[in-house]
This record gives C-alpha cells, sequence and structure tokens, in this order.
C-alpha cells in the first residue's frame, strides 16, 4: 500500500459502491452521522477509489468487499463494517461489538451480502452524489 501515501493521510477513507443501492445508503448514513468528519469516502467509480481497490489486489470492476485505507492499514469485509461503526460514535459504535463473534463466522454472512447486493437491494441508473455540504469528505 505504499502509493496510498500519494493520497494525503488524513484519516480513513471508506471505498464503496457508487452504484450499488445498499453501499451508497451507507455511505450517506456516515456523513450524516460522522459529526467529527472521521471518514472520507471515494466510490469505486472514481479514479482514487479505483486505485485504491487496485492497490489492495481487488479488481474495481467486481469488488467483493467495501474497504477502509487508513495510511498503511487496510480493513475490508466485516472488520471494515465494524470499523465504520466504532468509528461513528454512540449509539452506532454499540454495533461494534459484534466484532466478539469470530471474523470466520462474519466474513463469510459479509461476502453472501456483498455479492447479492444488487439481487436484494437494487442497483442505482447512476451513481449517488453527495450533496454539496458533503462534497469535502469525498475524494
Amino acid at each position: 500500500m505504499s502509493e496510498s501515501n500519494t493520497i494525503e493521510h488524513q484519516g480513513p477513507i471508506i471505498v464503496f459502491d457508487a452504484m450499488c443501492v445498499l453501499c451508497s445508503a451507507n455511505a450517506q448514513f456516515v456523513l450524516r452521522h460522522d459529526r467529527i468528519g472521521r471518514f472520507r469516502l471515494a466510490s469505486m467509480q472514481n479514479e482514487t477509489g479505483a486505485r485504491l481497490y487496485r492497490l489492495c489486489g481487488i479488481d474495481p470492476a467486481n469488488p467483493d468487499s467495501l474497504i477502509i485505507v487508513d495510511g498503511e492499514k487496510v480493513l475490508r469485509d466485516s472488520d471494515a463494517v465494524l470499523s465504520i461503526y466504532a468509528g461513528l460514535g454512540w449509539p452506532w459504535k454499540a454495533l461494534a461489538l459484534l466484532s466478539v463473534v469470530p471474523r470466520m463466522l462474519r466474513d463469510p454472512a459479509y461476502r453472501w451480502l456483498a455479492r447479492n447486493r444488487y439481487r436484494f437491494f437494487g442497483k442505482r441508473e447512476t451513481c449517488w452524489l453527495p450533496t454539496p455540504e458533503q462534497a469535502d469528505r469525498i475524494l
């Protein structure tokens, strides 16, 4: 991940699928509830998000996980989701308690949902776009 240093380190970056209804709803949720502005977001459909996926060995055209890139550290699958909620503060931080469930049980459930996200939640016709107030948090 040494190329990630080309993106100035200003906190964790959530890379997500902006065409996925569930994923873009989660991105909007993060922007609404991250009152201290801890997270920045990048969609896999833009240059920054696609580059971060490739650096992590994920095909941006067929991603199997959202990721969080924080400097040299990369989280994926259920660890990434739980890290998001842990970073949002109360009451959302309470969901991070699910990390006591072993990853070998959490990750298969996460991957199943990720593979079926379009079928269950739908696919947007266009990428979700942030409001002008949110634009500074989107890469």
